[in-house]
């Protein structure tokens, strides 16, 4: 295993060049970059700029691991509307093979794109609650849903890539269960896991006992903390995770991939507009906390006896 970096955190929109420096300055090896709507897929990732972007990260010694895209709508009533989401995850392939990288990750929606509340939100709210029309057909929408995931599923097959669906609070896909429900009406080892812990603990999981429950579907990570009050993203060591069976865990299944350091919710990341976060980062605190975090993720290793590769 190895240590990685979400781009976005460093800078949350394009471009992400002086994010993809810094995260080779801070001695990582792996990078991630992201497509969060058809702006940034249509204005910044062109044929021209994904060959800069590829020789950049090279040329800074690390790896591409991962492209995270939201295509969106997987869930919608409308199934035009999935298909126009099924559409802009063909580009987001496109794009990610330009870059170097056969590795997608992707979050998938709500039932009938319900608008939940926000996760972050739930510990300072009276009452957590969502309005739920009657009448809604809900087995014939998670049909929908298995039905739009098989035809992700023949893109990747037919681009010869992988899909890592992210575990998020109150998507179709929010925990462990829920993933091995859709794995297997899906019947396609193109479509996984992108283990993220700081989603999967609020949602009621242990993360290491998540890893042995979807072993064989694990193919990236997202690596951060929390208390489980919410899927906030700090740094390991922050929380209430236990990163040191978590470690064991990938290590016992065999899981020998990128360990991407995602936090989203420290001192000076970088985060969307709208909500409480500038976006772009302030370099001084952001460094200053993945220093932190990968001097703790150095740590758990050492002290497991696992290997990490620099």
């Amino acid at each position: 295993m190895f240590l990685g970096a979400s781009s976005w955190v460093f800078s949350w929109a394009p471009p992400y060049e002086e994010a993809i420096k810094t995260i080779s300055r801070l001695g990582l090896k792996g990078v991630e970059l992201t497509i969060w709507n058809e702006e940034f897929m249509n204005d910044y990732y062109t044929e021209e700029k994904n060959k800069e972007l590829k020789q950049l990260i090279a040329d800074e010694g690390l790896v591409l691991t991962n492209v995270f895209c939201l295509p969106g709508s997987q869930s919608s009533p409308d199934r035009e509307v999935r298909l126009k989401g099924l559409e802009n995850f063909k580009k987001a392939v496109s794009i990610a093979k330009q870059l170097g990288t056969s590795q997608l990750t992707t979050c998938v929606t709500c039932p009938f794109e319900l608008q939940f509340p926000f996760e972050q939100l739930r510990p300072t709210t009276q009452t957590w609650t969502l309005d739920v029309p009657k009448g809604l057909d809900w087995k014939q929408n998670y049909a929908d849903f298995i039905e739009t995931m098989k035809l992700y599923a023949e893109v990747c097959e037919k681009n010869d890539v992988r899909l890592s669906i992210e575990p998020h609070p109150h998507f179709y896909i929010k925990n462990a269960e829920g993933l091995l429900r859709m794995t297997e009406k899906v019947g396609s080892d193109r479509i996984g896991i992108n283990f993220d812990p700081s989603h999967l603990f609020p949602m009621g999981e242990i993360p290491q006992v998540a890893v042995y429950q979807m072993q064989d579907h694990i193919m990236h990570t997202h690596f951060s903390d929390n208390d489980a009050q919410s899927n906030a993203h700090w740094r390991p060591g922050k929380g209430k995770i236990d990163w040191d069976a978590t470690v064991r865990a990938l290590d016992d299944i065999g899981y020998n991939g990128v360990i991407s350091l995602e936090l989203e919710d420290v001192p000076g990341a970088a985060g969307f507009p709208g909500f409480h976060r500038d976006p772009n980062s302030n370099a001084e605190l952001i460094e200053k906390e993945y220093r932190l975090a990968i001097e703790y993720m150095e740590k758990v290793f050492e002290r497991e006896g696992i290997e990490l590769e620099k």
